[in-house]
């Protein structure tokens, strides 16, 4: 079995802080599992068993799909889950600036990972940010209505991640191990050369949604 990966768009810090400031107070609500605040991205690409040999493949043409995208702009709001409200499992915020950019972004990371030989999820994509989960349904109108009442500004997507889940690992640990700018001029840095600012810990359970 190979490595568990997938390719995101990250917020940045201060959207991160006020987005954390903003739920602190829901969090004790229901029997939801909060995602660490360390860990929150917009998947565009879930790939589940990334062999080794399709590294170096995956890598070239994630770096071609990052320099066809320009950098575009983004803002979160919109609360949504995955099946009905009043039994949900899911509580997320989409997006309401950059879904049709982050789509077609998406749509070339597919298209890189398939083209590299990696599988990638099929399920039709969805713009969110994954903020808790539940492993039964749960009555999430509520929070779905007071998650859409949050209003931060936007930013400017300008890099690509490449991040391997590390099941094994205590508290499902995320690694970035690529890092692709967005654009023409953009930069690529892997591995070792990448930093390591979301390497961060997800519950144990954690299933990346496209």
């Amino acid at each position: 079995m190979g490595a568990r990966m997938f390719t995101a768009v990250i917020p940045p810090i201060e959207v991160v802080e006020e987005l954390d400031a903003f739920c602190q107070p829901r969090r004790e609500a229901g029997p939801l599992r909060w995602t660490p605040a360390a860990s929150w991205h917009l998947t565009t690409a879930f790939m589940a068993d990334v062999g080794d040999r399709h590294v170096d493949r995956l890598t070239e043409g994630l770096a071609a799909a990052a320099a066809r995208t320009e950098p575009f702009g983004m803002r979160l709001g919109g609360a949504g889950t995955f099946g009905p409200p009043d039994a949900g499992r899911h509580l997320w915020l989409g997006l309401v600036e950059g879904a049709d950019a982050l789509g077609a972004l998406s749509v070339r990371c597919r298209n890189a990972a398939e083209h590299a030989g990696v599988p990638t999820d099929g399920a039709r994509f969805t713009p969110h940010l994954t903020l808790a989960r539940t492993n039964r349904t749960t009555d999430l109108r509520r929070l779905l209505r007071v998650l859409d009442t949050f209003d931060a500004d936007g930013w400017t997507a300008d890099e690509l991640l490449l991040i391997e889940s590390h099941l094994a690992d205590r508290g499902n640990r995320y690694e970035v191990v690529g890092r692709f700018g967005l654009g023409a001029t953009g930069t690529t840095s892997l591995w070792g050369d990448a930093p390591t600012r979301h390497a961060a810990s997800a519950p144990a359970d954690t299933t990346e949604a496209p």
